[in-house]
């Protein structure tokens, strides 16, 4: 498992003030994807138990409200297990604090059976589509994405939508 770059103060990605890490290797290849550098699953840099470290030392501040976890694809088979590693570190860690993650894959079709979603608060789930961009949205590109309450669409065992 690789990852791209950590941001220690991300304003973009989720609510308030956020650390960001974005792991690398995806295979949607979206056209006009964001993100391109962070396709190859060879790149980047390892993922070790030092980057769980640092993340959290950098989470560790009262003005970070929380953790995004981007991609690449950070629900790729090959990339979920680190992902959720650092997901279940993060959450031990900083309880009330959020986590916020990107995929590609659909939640209800896809993911909502896999371990890392006891941790994660929200996920914007959709291949980003260029011809539906639509820079109006919030924390999406494309109005296909959705942006979902993970733990309340687990609870009513259907998707719910963040206001």
């Amino acid at each position: 498992m690789r990852y791209n770059k950590i941001r220690k103060m991300d304003i973009s990605n989720g609510p308030g003030v956020r650390v960001s890490i974005f792991m690398q290797g995806c295979a949607f290849h979206c056209e006009k994807c964001f993100n391109p550098e962070t396709h190859n699953f060879n790149g980047g840099k390892e993922f070790t138990e030092d980057t769980i470290k640092r993340v959290l030392e950098l989470c560790d501040n009262e003005n970070i409200e929380g953790l995004s976890i981007l991609g690449g694809e950070p629900m790729h088979p090959k990339n979920i297990e680190a992902t959720t590693k650092l997901a279940k570190a993060f959450k031990e860690k900083f309880p009330n604090k959020t986590i916020w993650s990107w995929s590609g894959f659909l939640f209800d079709k896809d993911l909502k059976d896999k371990e890392i979603f006891k941790y994660i608060d929200v996920l914007v789930d959709g291949q980003y589509v260029d011809k539906l961009r639509d820079p109006k949205l919030r924390y999406c590109g494309s109005s296909n994405q959705r942006v979902i309450d993970v733990q309340k669409s687990l609870q009513e065992n259907k998707v719910v939508l963040v206001d």
